[in-house]
């Protein structure tokens, strides 16, 4: 398990920091929008029964051309329109669904989870390419992914040798309150790495709120996909990343942390 996890690591990264430096906003857009569609899909076959499932193609299309405008939208710096296209699939997924509810009124089900999988996924994942958009853009992101990947780290391996109490053990029986501490000093010294070498001119007080902010938004994003998988009685939301899972077991702290650092970015420490 260990070693999956570490040769999956060390082929993606070198091609993460490729994308992200060299490729450009545009090819990081690309590679988002892949992302982001594999983890819609690995998103509806977690939270849709079987029967559900069957019944929710058009919702499943809609969601990933909602979710490609999304993405889109925030990279040609027209984020504005991004509550305009999430209001218009809210009316596209409930005109869809109103022929659907005489033969079953479970429907209205699958509109809910349809609109709460687009905020989730894609309206998150755009934030990333928000910053990347944005002054010193490749910098903040690498910080990013550093700050919730070093987090995840180290709430994984601390939590796995020191771990005794439990964090939340009807969600996630194998996360502990050590473990978590251990993710939050990963964030925090890892952060505080890049701040000294990088962006020296940041003020410490608030470079440490902000890293403390993203460990914690990224455990809790964690943790919201261990509440769906609990309730989809699934270990990993896939399989296609061997020592990891699925696409969204890997971003899922990410997901909740890019709209923290973006907001901290943008209002607070520049």
């Amino acid at each position: 398990m260990h070693l999956k996890r570490w040769i999956t690591s060390l082929v993606a990264i070198p091609l993460l920091v490729l994308i992200i430096s060299i490729g450009g906003t545009l090819w990081l857009a690309v590679v988002i929008n892949v992302i982001c569609i594999m983890a819609l899909w690995e998103y509806f076959c977690m939270v849709l029964n079987k029967d559900q499932y069957v019944k929710a193609a058009s919702f499943q299309i809609l969601a990933f051309i909602s979710g490609t405008a999304v993405l889109w939208a925030a990279y040609f710096h027209v984020f504005n329109m991004v509550l305009d296209i999430i209001v218009l699939n809210v009316i596209i997924s409930t005109l869809i669904s109103l022929p659907k509810f005489k033969s079953d009124s479970s429907v209205w089900e699958i509109v809910f989870k349809q609109v709460v999988g687009i905020i989730y996924i894609p309206l998150f994942l755009s934030y990333i390419v928000l910053i990347r958009n944005g002054n010193n853009g490749v910098l903040w992101v690498f910080l990013l992914l550093t700050v919730v990947f070093m987090g995840d780290t180290g709430a994984y391996y601390l939590g796995s040798y020191f771990g005794k109490h439990k964090l939340c053990p009807a969600i996630s029986p194998n996360k502990t309150i050590e473990g978590a501490l251990g993710g939050l000093a990963a964030s925090l010294g890892s952060g505080a790495l890049i701040k000294t070498f990088f962006l020296p001119l940041l003020p410490w007080g608030l470079s440490l709120l902000f890293f403390s902010s993203i460990g914690i938004a990224g455990q809790v994003g964690d943790l919201f996909e261990s509440q769906l998988k609990r309730v989809a009685h699934i270990k990993d939301s896939g399989a296609i990343l061997p020592g990891h899972g699925g696409v969204l077991d890997r971003i899922d702290a990410l997901l909740f942390a890019a709209p923290v650092a973006y907001i901290f970015k943008e209002y607070l420490l520049t």
